[in-house]
């Protein structure tokens, strides 16, 4: 009987939606617009779903494709449906993101990629949620309850998208209520009397020590302050616990483990940064392991370059392992895999693998022909595979875990393969390869690593990795996901970089306009400013998206209090004072750092000629305008007297201004004080005063947007054609010379002595990770470059010199006076502008 109100077709819609597993009153509503009821009725029929067993919350989720994908062609929704049907798809925010991807890409379907931003896999229990919602509230910006909305709205943006909205705004009320207290307490905006307002931070005394604060709480709060004890993780057996505290000692281990395939970029300096930083806040050890399984990619310049990154950051390996020292022990283990029936020799071609896995269409996956092959036969296939008989594709090792679970990284990985390359260590021993899902975890085993921290990319491969250590029965390692960095504007992708290498964009993989770190290290980036950047952030399961301007003003900051002042002039302006004699000379000492007096003095020449910037210059003067015009005064930094302009030459071809006639203001007539004071430098051969540089590079952002891969037809397309400009003749004081030969013997002085000790531990620490003569060596003379010579060119910039400069006083005996020598050339890098140019009048 149709219910009341109904009409004979409507009864006889909400009866077949009735039949799907929907409630009375949802087919009812279902049925209620034509247009999706038409929908829902469609795909009722065309997948014969009337006569399948539906659970109601798939029902629910297919009603919701009808209303959010009435706009679908045919075979799209029928891809929606079935990644309901097998699970994938799990809430209705899932299938919303997926209408949303299946309308904007054509068939066939990349199915990982479908997977990744429909959130596939994900999985996450009330406690977890709780946790993640407070390391991300340790991190971020919000005050009080006012921030309640805005704080919901930004774990929308992160992988908690997925959760249940309901129990996700549950999670960020009770946070705020555990760090705020009742909302009824919190004060009412305009309420703060005078008394209570907080004051304005103060700079920090010194950024270092702003750093080491940051770190501290970075490492004893939110996410990494609740990571697990030494020994609470779970162990399939109590006796793998048991030995794993005995190996350890109860003492934190670590692991940094890059795949040696190019070179670090800013991102890694997180996973430097936490790994390091975890273990040696709670005392611990970090490996540095390189993940060299993929000989067909691996160079022996990443190694170096790797190794040398890390100790540049101011972090010592406690050893240095290689994924490959373990490949003995992983082939017996992949043996004893198949000896347990969970491991199965494949010879599916990947058309295959795909097809078995769903296809195109993801439809129901089964188990290829060889997944129940004898357990003897597999033995036998494996063996052939390491004698060479099969050439790459032809035969994999795969794993037998769970086809029918919803996290494709549990749909029999590869274990396994065939490669014809020969490995920079093991030579031409091998023809198979560990894959990463293989070697990873029984690596994080072998070393007994206490708390494996990676990315959030690699959440659904936790459960791969601990069925494997489980399968295998050997000591499993918990596996504890954070946010990755990115810094907008740029890109970090090897392969696009090196379209911009090869395509001459860039000058190299260290152009100083990429954030690769060696890129930024040749800039003149101090590394203590980029971990100062990177224990700013805080680190919490949310990806962290940074503006390219927030790093540089951290880097601003760490500058200022560290970096020496000189003065500059970056496009000289000849000023001639007439009413000086030739040979007027005087000596002047100012200091390098008004705050700092620790960094010393520099004496510099006052004589007739000199030079300005070309810049504090102008022949139209105005009320609002303090610097040099004809007729104006205007005041030297660390001079004695001030200027005034009585006359100027110009070029006869182009009108340009060459030279200014001024008088210097030393009488009893004197000016009086002058409303602005601007840079130069002396004219004095003998002391070699001014520098001359023969090139200053000043970059800008490489890319024109926030987002370059957004960019039609591609990435390049979005390159700033205005991002390097190379000014020549630019001048510097001749403190320059004694500050670089200083800065550059004790960066020596200091690096030496750190690799004396960390080849001293490195030789004395005992297991596989002794080094050998594998084992890249990063040497003091690595570890330190030119762009240690660092300098504020005062109201200008903050300078580094350039690996291109040639400077022959670096490499003089100490106490040999520095100067200028034949063949030297002079490079310098603008690391950035300064925030502000405070003496700077307009």
């Amino acid at each position: 009987m149709a219910p009341k109100g109904d009409n004979p077709d409507t009864a006889e819609l909400i009866e077949l939606f009735k039949s799907i597993g929907l409630t009375q009153s949802k087919a009812a509503e279902a049925a209620k617009s034509s247009k999706s009821a038409t929908v829902l009725k469609d795909i009722i029929d065309t997948n014969d779903l009337s006569n399948k067993q539906i659970e109601e919350k798939q029902a629910v989720l297919l009603a919701s494709l009808a209303v959010q994908g009435s706009k679908l062609g045919e075979r799209e929704r029928e891809y929606a449906v079935t990644a309901i049907l097998d699970g994938r798809l799990k809430t209705t925010d899932q299938v919303s993101a997926a209408t949303k991807y299946l309308e904007s890409h054509t068939l066939p379907i990349d199915g990982a990629d479908f997977d990744k931003n429909c959130g596939v896999g994900f999985s996450i229990t009330p406690e977890q949620l709780a946790t993640q919602v407070a390391d991300y509230l340790t991190s971020s910006a919000a005050t009080g309850w006012a921030s309640l909305g805005a704080t919901i709205g930004a774990l929308k943006n992160t992988d908690m998208r997925w959760a249940s909205p309901l129990e996700l705004k549950n999670a960020v009320e009770k946070a705020f209520l555990e760090k705020f207290g009742p909302k009824e307490t919190a004060k009412p905006k305009g309420k703060e009397s005078k008394k209570e307002a907080p004051s304005k931070p103060a700079a920090a005394s010194t950024a270092a020590s702003a750093s080491a604060t940051s770190s501290k709480t970075v490492f004893s709060e939110g996410f990494l302050g609740r990571l697990h004890k030494v020994g609470d993780n779970p162990q399939v057996h109590s006796h793998l616990r048991e030995q794993h505290l005995a190996a350890t000692g109860g003492v934190v281990h670590t692991r940094f483990p890059p795949e040696p395939n190019g070179f670090l970029h800013i991102g890694h300096s997180k996973a430097i940064f936490v790994n390091f930083g975890y273990a040696a806040y709670h005392g611990g050890r970090c490996y540095l392991r390189f993940d060299d399984t993929n000989p067909e990619a691996e160079e022996g310049r990443y190694f170096e370059s790797i190794l040398e990154t890390v100790r540049w950051l101011g972090y010592e390996p406690w050893k240095i392992t290689y994924s490959s020292d373990y490949f003995d022990k992983l082939h017996e283990l992949a043996i004893e895999l198949i000896k347990r029936d969970k491991g199965y020799v494949c010879h599916c071609t990947a058309e295959e693998m795909y097809a078995n896995r769903g296809g195109d269409d993801f439809g129901p996956r089964k188990p290829c022909a060889h997944r129940t092959r004898p357990v003897e036969e597999s033995l036998a296939e494996f063996q052939k595979m390491k004698d060479g008989f099969y050439k790459p594709g032809q035969a994999i090792l795969r794993m037998k875990q769970d086809l029918e679970s919803g996290n494709t990284m549990m749909w029999d990985l590869v274990a396994y393969r065939v490669l014809d390359s020969p490995h920079h260590r093991t030579h031409d021993k091998w023809k198979i390869y560990p894959t990463y899902d293989f070697t990873h975890c029984l690596c994080d085993s072998f070393e007994n690593i206490t708390h494996s921290l990676c990315t959030t990319e690699f959440v659904s491969s936790r459960e791969s990795y601990e069925w494997l250590c489980d399968a295998l029965g050997v000591y499993k390692p918990r596996q504890s996901e954070y946010g990755r960095l990115n810094v907008t504007g740029t890109i970090m992708s090897k392969r696009k970089i090196l379209q911009l290498v090869k395509e001459k964009y860039v000058l190299d993989w260290d152009d100083p306009r990429m954030y690769t770190l060696i890129a930024l290290r040749r800039r003149g980036i101090p590394p203590g400013a980029i971990i100062s950047f990177v224990s700013s952030l805080g680190v919490s399961t949310a990806t962290t998206s940074i503006q390219a301007v927030r790093f540089e003003q951290t880097v601003r900051q760490y500058l200022e209090g560290t970096a020496p002042r000189l003065l500059m002039v970056l496009r000289p302006l000849k000023v001639t004072i007439e009413n000086v004699p030739e040979d007027y000379l005087i000596w002047l000492e100012k200091p390098l750092h008004p705050k700092v007096p620790e960094l010393g003095t520099s004496k510099m020449p006052f004589t007739r000629t000199i030079y300005i910037d070309a810049d504090d210059f102008r022949l139209e003067d105005s009320k609002d305008y303090f610097r040099l015009a004809p007729g104006k005064t205007v005041g030297l930094f660390q001079a004695p007297y001030p200027i005034t302009c009585t006359s100027y030459k110009t070029d006869s071809v182009t009108g340009a201004v060459t030279e200014l006639i001024c008088r210097l203001e030393d009488g009893e007539g004197a000016a009086k004080k002058p409303k602005a004071f601007i840079q130069w430098v002396a004219e004095h051969a003998p002391s070699g005063s001014p520098v001359r540089v023969d090139e200053t590079r000043i970059f800008y952002q490489l890319f024109k947007s926030e987002n370059p891969s957004a960019a039609v037809p591609d990435f390049k397309a979005d390159i700033n054609p205005d991002s390097l400009e190379v000014v020549k003749g630019a001048m510097v004081e001749v403190g320059f010379w004694p500050l670089a030969k200083r800065a550059y013997l004790e960066a020596r002085k200091e690096s030496k002595t750190r690799t004396d000790e960390a080849l001293k531990a490195a030789a004395t620490s005992a297991g596989p990770a002794e080094p050998d003569d594998d084992t890249p060596k990063a040497t003091s003379e690595q570890l330190v470059g030119k762009e240690c010579i660092r300098f504020q060119g005062l109201r200008v910039a903050y300078f580094a010199t350039d690996k291109d400069a040639r400077l022959a006083c670096l490499e003089e005996p100490e106490g040999v006076e520095p100067v200028r020598k034949v063949g030297d050339y002079l490079v310098l890098n603008r690391i950035v502008s300064l925030k502000e140019d405070s003496g700077k009048a307009a």
